[in-house]
């Protein structure tokens, strides 16, 4: 069976890529927006199933991966800045406090159309930061696409005091601790 990253994000390419493993990426068409009463987990969980279902309209004995991230603060969900002045606000709020990063994972077999969905958790504690520390890094880095405001695989580790999580890749948006056992159940072995 061949593999398909339901996803045009370089990032998750990239993680994806360090299996060694050959693989297709497919851009998923999938509204995003979030129902009335849906929680962070509801949320993630569904848009990776739905991303990994869009693309496997399109393609016959394959392994579709589906993912989606939020970042939660308070029980709010952090979106992409989108630009310089929204990510000085995400980081002054995030400085000193836990946020969570949910993770929703899909693997959809297009031959049985089984779908495992899993919701990975990865925490980080940011530092305290002071305005210039926050503008220092908002200058070098740029991270406006990145949930949360910051790039962990970049300079954005500076910002951390710690993490807490069983899988890094999981912060960048790709859990593969839990990707590889899926493929494994479905007889897909990376080693």
């Amino acid at each position: 069976m061949k593999l398909v990253l339901a996803s045009t994000s370089p990032y998750r390419r990239t993680i994806l890529e360090k299996l060694d493993i050959d693989f297709e990426t497919k851009a998923p068409v999938v509204d995003e927006s979030i129902f009335i009463d849906e929680i962070p987990e509801q949320l993630v969980a569904r848009l990776a199933e739905a991303k990994a279902r869009a693309v496997a309209e399109h393609e016959n004995n394959a392994l579709i991966i589906g993912s989606d991230q939020v970042a939660v603060v308070d029980g709010q969900i952090l979106g992409k800045p989108g630009n310089h002045e929204n990510a000085v606000k995400q980081l002054r709020r995030t400085a000193g406090k836990r946020v969570s990063f949910l993770t929703g994972l899909c693997l959809f077999n297009t031959e049985s159309k089984r779908a495992q969905v899993e919701v990975v958790p990865f925490n980080v504690i940011f530092r305290q930061l002071t305005d210039s520390q926050i503008e220092n890094y908002l200058k070098k880095e740029q991270p406006y696409n990145c949930a949360g405001s910051f790039k962990s695989e970049g300079l954005g580790i500076a910002l951390f005091e710690r993490m807490e999580g069983e899988d890094p890749n999981t912060l960048i948006g790709l859990p593969l601790i839990r990707l590889i056992r899926m493929l494994e159940s479905e007889g897909f072995p990376i080693i």
